[in-house]
């Protein structure tokens, strides 16, 4: 098996392999006559990326018998492709026979310059495929990479799950005073309820799918999925950096959800590349867990200048500039607490004190009382005691690097 590509394809090629390693450790690679496939799949099993370049896309193309597979660390396939794309004239990649154990890595260089990488392979990967039929999801939505990385912008960076809520629009009222009222899809931050929340930020957005989707494309009851952010915007930056939208397939809580690049008005039957990401969602609905969206959506209608402020805030905490000084739009409602479990706004030390002021208002109030009484019957009594005071209280890859050979060429 050989491969050599260059120019625009070899960059998208180092797209490829940079968000594969965001995803997974070890690379699968399946050669066929037809087409080259990456797999990976991350450590819990969760996340699973697949990359399908046809050999149009490739400069050479040759492929020794029926097929070819092997699979590498995707640790050190990036540390062969550490040189600047930009210096790199071409690349190619060769397998010598189908046993070999190692795969070899060619640099030719602007300056003349070739490097050689030898890459310890596994000629006998264990393989995970995953067939999905997207025509079979019943929703889904085209958004623009940068439109959503706008959207996201306003969630705290450390968010590690976020659940997407679709609504038939046709359902929703239009009247102009409801501000949630038309937008039928919402972003929402997704807390552990079995960890402590209350330093977190909880942030909310009602999207109006008209003005911000590409596409959008949900009927019948409402629907949420919740899932990884991680993988999302490891996805997010390949499908910015090729220049695709990105098209999202989706069924309920507990399905999985799709990701692929959509390729303008076309169904990327003509292109010469196609990736898929299949993302595992969590089995329990956030739609019915205490039906939080009501009371947050009254409060956002009553105090559309705190609505302001709160975003504002989230922003800064974010340390998002350029985001944060942009105008917030008309066809997207934000909400931010930093309290998910229980909104208060004392804390914990306020509140002991308040109980301890209570207390002590009540042993005033028997204690005059017991005098009153004391009065009223003649009797004369010592002073009773003085009121009771309130206390105020990581894995470590060992993966085997590549070996390089430099070796100097006559200028061309």
């Amino acid at each position: 098996m050989e491969i050599s590509l260059s120019d625009n394809a070899l960059k998208t090629f180092a797209r490829c392999i940079t968000c594969l390693a965001r995803i997974g450790n070890e690379l699968a690679i399946q050669v066929y006559s037809s087409q080259l496939l990456f797999h990976t799949i991350n450590s819990s099993r969760s996340a699973y990326q697949c990359i399908a370049l046809k050999p149009g896309f490739f400069d050479a193309y040759n492929v020794s018998g029926n097929s070819v597979q092997c699979s590498v660390l995707l640790k050190a396939v990036c540390a062969v492709l550490r040189t600047p794309i930009t210096n790199i004239d071409h690349l190619t990649v060769r397998l010598p026979d189908p046993d070999a154990s190692k795969l070899q890595w060619i640099l030719d260089c602007y300056n003349g310059m070739r490097k050689t990488y030898w890459i310890t392979c596994n000629v006998e990967p264990d393989i995970q495929h995953l067939s999905l039929d997207r025509q079979k999801f019943p929703s889904n939505f085209v958004v623009s990479p940068r439109d959503l990385s706008r959207l996201l912008a306003n969630f705290q960076s450390s968010l590690q799950e976020i659940t997407i809520i679709a609504t038939e629009p046709s359902s929703l009222p239009l009247d102009a005073s409801n501000e949630i009222g038309g937008k039928a899809v919402e972003l929402r931050s997704y807390m552990d309820p079995t960890k402590d929340n209350d330093t977190l930020l909880h942030t909310q957005l009602w999207i109006d799918p008209k003005e911000e989707f590409l596409q959008y494309v949900h009927t019948g009851d409402p629907i949420d999925v919740t899932f990884s952010v991680k993988e999302l915007k490891a996805f997010l930056s390949f499908c910015e950096g090729c220049e695709v939208d990105l098209h999202l397939h989706f069924e309920k809580a507990g399905e999985p959800i799709l990701m692929a690049p959509k390729f303008g008005l076309e169904d990327g039957s003509h292109s010469n590349f196609d990736a898929t990401l299949v993302l595992a969602t969590m089995l329990i609905s956030q739609l019915h867990e205490g039906a939080a969206s009501e009371p947050l959506a009254g409060a956002t209608r009553t105090h559309p200048h705190t609505e302001e402020r709160n975003a504002s805030y989230m922003q800064q905490e974010n340390c998002r500039a350029n985001v944060s000084s942009e105008l917030p739009s008309d066809h997207t409602r934000i909400w931010s607490d930093l309290s998910v479990s229980a909104f208060k706004s004392i804390s914990p030390l306020e509140e002991r004190r308040a109980q301890g002021e209570t207390i002590l208002n009540d042993d005033r109030q028997r204690e005059m009382q017991r005098i009153s009484t004391m009065q009223i019957s003649g009797l004369t009594s010592v002073p009773g005691n003085n009121p009771i005071d309130s206390n105020v209280p990581t894995e470590k890859d060992h993966g085997q690097e590549p070996q390089v050979h430099l070796s100097r060429c006559d200028a061309r």
